[in-house]
C-alpha cells in the first residue's frame, strides 16, 4: 500500500502514542519511517478549555474530527488513548487493535508535599476527571477540587503557577512523555481505581479495510485487547460518559481474567464495588455481568441521583 496515514490529536502525548504505533509497525513489517505519515488533527475537546467535558458534549469531543477524517479517507488509522473513546463508535468504524498496556495507575504530583495524604486540611487539588474528583472527595472530603483542563504540560504549568497544591494524572501518559520524574506518589489501584481503558493505546480503523487490518494484526496485544473488551463492556452497560464517575480495571493471566469495577457519586459519599473472575475468552460477558451486579447493588435511586 501507499503511505499509511496515522491520525491523532496534536498534543505531545497523542503524538508520542502515534509515534509508538509507527515504530511498532515499522519493526513488525520491516518498513522505513517514510512509509508512514503522522497527521495531527485538532479536536473540539482540545479547543474547549473553559468548562468540563460533561458540559460541552462528553468524551466524544476528543475523537469526532479524527473519526470524520478516518471515514472520508484522509487518514488510514486513528490512534487514541483508550480511556477517551466512547463505547459507541460511528457506523463503519471499529476499535479492535491495542498495544501492550502501560501501568494503569494514577500518579499524584505534589507541589510542596510528596504524598496526597500529607496535604493540609482544605488543600486545593486540580483534576479534570469526574472519576478522580469523586475519588479525591471520598478520600478527603476536606479537599477543594478544582477543574484542570488542558494537556499534560498545561496541567503541570498550572500546578507550578500555584493554582493547586497537587494534581493527579495518568502514570502511563507521564511515562510515555518521559516525565516520570515529576511523579511524587503513585495511587494504589485498590484505593484509587483507574478509568476503563487507562494506560492502553487503541487503534481505530474502517470496518472491512483488509490491508490495514492485516498490518495491525502484527502489533495487536491479545491480553490488552481482552482486558479492554471487559472494561468497555462494563462502561457500556452502565451508560458511561463524562457525567458518570466509573472505574474499571481488568487483568489477564494466561487464560484467566480478573476484573474490579466501581461506581461512585460525584461527591464521593456513595460507592459500590464489584469483583469478578472468569475465562479471558469471555471478557465482554464478564464486563456486562459486573455492570449488572453493581447496578443491582446500587439500585435505581443511586443512578437517578447523579446520572
Amino acid at each position: 500500500m501507499q503511505t499509511l496515514k496515522i491520525g491523532t490529536r496534536g498534543s505531545p502525548l497523542a503524538l508520542a502514542q502515534a509515534h509508538e504505533t509507527r515504530a511498532r509497525l515499522m519493526k513488525a513489517h520491516g518498513l522505513p519511517e517514510a512509509a508512514f505519515e503522522v497527521v495531527a488533527i485538532s479536536t473540539s475537546g482540545d479547543r474547549i478549555q473553559d468548562r468540563p467535558l460533561s458540559e460541552a458534549g462528553g468524551k466524544g469531543l476528543f475523537t469526532k474530527e479524527i473519526e470524520e477524517a478516518l471515514l472520508d479517507g484522509r487518514i488510514d488509522i486513528a490512534v487514541h488513548s483508550s480511556k477517551d473513546m466512547p463505547t459507541v463508535l460511528p457506523d463503519g468504524l471499529e476499535l479492535v487493535t491495542f498495544l501492550p498496556r502501560e501501568d494503569a495507575r494514577d500518579a499524584f504530583i505534589g507541589k510542596k508535599v510528596k504524598r496526597i495524604v500529607d496535604l493540609p486540611h482544605g488543600a486545593v487539588v486540580g483534576s479534570s476527571s469526574l472519576r478522580r474528583q469523586a475519588l479525591l472527595r471520598r478520600m478527603r472530603p476536606d479537599f477543594e477540587v478544582v477543574i484542570f483542563r488542558g494537556n499534560v504540560q498545561t496541567r503541570l504549568r498550572k500546578l507550578e503557577e500555584g493554582i493547586a497544591e497537587g494534581t493527579i494524572l495518568a502514570y502511563a501518559g507521564l511515562k510515555r512523555l518521559g516525565l516520570e520524574n515529576v511523579v511524587t506518589d503513585l495511587m494504589a489501584l485498590e484505593d484509587f481505581p483507574p478509568a476503563p481503558g487507562q494506560g492502553a493505546i487503541g487503534i481505530e480503523t474502517r470496518i472491512g479495510d483488509r490491508e490495514v487490518e492485516k498490518m495491525l494484526a502484527a502489533i495487536h496485544h491479545v491480553p490488552t485487547g481482552q482486558a479492554l473488551a471487559c472494561e468497555r463492556a462494563f462502561l457500556a452497560a452502565l451508560d458511561g460518559s463524562c457525567r458518570t464517575p466509573i472505574a474499571g480495571h481488568a487483568t489477564v493471566a494466561g487464560e484467566k481474567l480478573s476484573f474490579a469495577g466501581l461506581i461512585i457519586s460525584p461527591d464521593g459519599t456513595q460507592s459500590h464495588e464489584v469483583r469478578l473472575e472468569g475465562e479471558a475468552a469471555d471478557a465482554a460477558e464478564i464486563g456486562f455481568d459486573a455492570a449488572r451486579t453493581v447496578r443491582a447493588r446500587a439500585g435505581a435511586e443511586f443512578f437517578d441521583g447523579w446520572a
